[in-house]
């Protein structure tokens, strides 16, 4: 089984991947829904880790300095995903910023590694919709030293539209320059969930997947 696999599952087992009838921030209505706040013990939040240094390998081996997290949810993702990069020998920093500034001792907006112009991270992510908390994030890194942003990895791509027609991380990766990588897609789940039995039951039945394929009909962008 590969870790794209592995991590479907891994969603599956932990309920935050779930198959229904959800309202999306944008309005539209979902026949799913990812949560990944259901991370929420020590060993949930080290596998994650691990599948997040998988994709980081994949795409970037060991060509980078560090990893920022965006405050909150990318906290525990750049230090679980930095965890888990040492524990294959790829032994790296971490940096993630304060939603609100300290006004006594250390008054710095990043907590962890120290930056330089010329430090290259990668920043992670659980999803991304208009990018907002991304550009929020790289304002806050030019007046840090300025780092390179090298690459983007998130957990699941949509991969829907965006505010026109294309997919809307490619549109964010294209607006901001940077390139953006899921550990796996929708249409990857859905290939991969499809009548398969987890746990003793089907995840992902016909009918479910009638009604995503109709979405992404609707909605979808590959």
């Amino acid at each position: 089984m590969t870790y794209k696999e592995e991590f479907i599952e891994f969603l599956v087992e932990c309920n935050a991947l779930k198959f229904g009838e959800f309202e999306l921030k944008s309005g539209r209505i979902a026949p799913y829904f990812i949560n990944t706040g259901m991370f929420d013990t020590g060993m949930k939040i080290k596998r994650l880790g691990t599948y997040y240094a998988r994709a980081i390998q994949e795409h970037f081996g060991d060509d980078f300095d560090g990893i920022y997290g965006p405050a909150y949810k990318g906290i525990p993702l750049c230090i679980t995903a930095t965890a888990a990069l040492a524990d294959d020998g790829i032994d790296k920093g971490y940096v993630f910023n304060r939603k609100e500034a300290k006004t006594y001792a250390d008054k710095s907006a990043v907590v962890g590694m120290a930056l330089a112009p010329n430090t290259r991270l990668i920043l992670v992510d659980d999803v991304i919709t208009s990018g907002k908390a991304i550009r929020e994030s790289l304002e806050i890194l030019k007046t840090n030293q300025d780092p390179t942003v090298s690459g983007i990895v998130i957990s699941v791509n949509r991969q829907e539209k965006g505010k026109t027609d294309r997919n809307a991380l490619k549109e964010v990766a294209d607006t901001l320059g940077i390139p953006i990588f899921a550990i796996v897609t929708i249409r990857e789940i859905i290939a991969f969930l499809h009548n398969r039995k987890i746990n003793g039951r089907v995840v992902l039945d016909d009918a479910m997947k009638s009604k995503i394929e109709a979405y992404l009909g609707t909605y979808g962008a590959q």
